[in-house]
């Protein structure tokens, strides 16, 4: 069955593809169906509002069930930020991430390493052309490093720590395995399953 994932991002879409290939879900974005969907405003202060926006609008533009994701980091240190404003942190969108880690760690500089807990989350939704939805939530606890490290991965993920590892240095298996992603994911492969 093919199903509609709610986002430009490759690397998000490869990873979506991963975890649900074992229910036999055809993961597509809309360029690869020839398609162009509209960039749904996240105008939600969660993720769950952001990522239900997104399923809604990629549903209804397709007509295929639709999956969206809406994840961010967020750190205890500063009070939960960037949050829901994680991928506009520093800049916006076009920000290069490694712009945004550099800020994110200059703000960090002066936090002792028992401070810098974080986590990610990721709330997913699944739209169907019938109305049905299913929307869950994963979380990965962590800690931000004091610099970048590893090539693997997206986002924040060179800065996040689980562990003694960086998500950059994990293997593509070894993140879906404890990652936010991976964590919700889990749960709508429950519900999928029913």
């Amino acid at each position: 069955m093919k199903f509609l994932i709610a986002t430009h991002n490759i690397k998000k879409r490869d990873e979506l593809s991963r975890i649900l290939k074992p229910l036999g879900i055809d993961a597509v974005i809309a360029s690869d169906i020839g398609m162009e969907i509209t960039d749904a405003e996240e105008t939600g202060t969660t993720f769950a509002e952001n990522a239900r926006i997104k399923a809604e609008s990629g549903c209804k533009e397709t007509g295929l069930p639709c999956i969206a994701d809406d994840s961010g980091l967020c750190i205890d240190a500063l009070d939960g930020r960037p949050g829901v404003y994680s991928a506009r942190y520093a800049g916006g969108h076009d920000t290069p991430y490694s712009h945004k880690m550099a800020v994110l760690l200059e703000e960090m500089k002066d936090v002792p390493d028992e401070k810098r807990t974080a986590r990610f989350i990721s709330s997913v939704c699944c739209i169907f052309p019938d109305g049905r939805e299913l929307c869950v939530e994963g979380t990965c606890e962590g800690w931000i490093g004091f610099e970048p490290e590893g090539n693997g991965g997206f986002g924040f993920d060179p800065v996040f720590y689980v562990g003694e590892k960086s998500f950059a240095t994990f293997t593509p298996e070894e993140k879906d395995a404890v990652s936010h992603r991976g964590n919700a994911l889990k749960k709508l492969e429950k519900l999928l399953s029913k």
